[in-house]
């Protein structure tokens, strides 16, 4: 079985979350956990890549429905 490429559309669509407005939204966050999820597992490659966005993500941009999707997608990959 061919290595899923998925992580990489996670880092090309990222780039275009971040640049659109400088900050990543709870959409957008969702839009990459769907690419992540599409083929039913979130491989290490796309954990690596989910773990390095939401780095990028400041503090003072984190609203509640943020914050809720954050704590759930954190969950997802430790359990992942």
């Amino acid at each position: 079985m061919t290595e899923s490429r998925d992580y990489l559309e996670l880092s090309f669509r990222s780039i275009q979350c971040f640049a659109d407005d400088g900050k990543l939204d709870a959409k957008e966050l969702e839009e990459l956990v769907r690419i992540a999820e599409r083929d039913g597992v979130i491989d290490a490659n796309e954990i690596r890549v989910l773990r390095n966005i939401i780095s990028r993500i400041k503090p003072e941009e984190v609203d509640d429905a943020m914050k809720r999707r954050l704590s759930e997608l954190e969950n997802k990959l430790i359990t992942a």
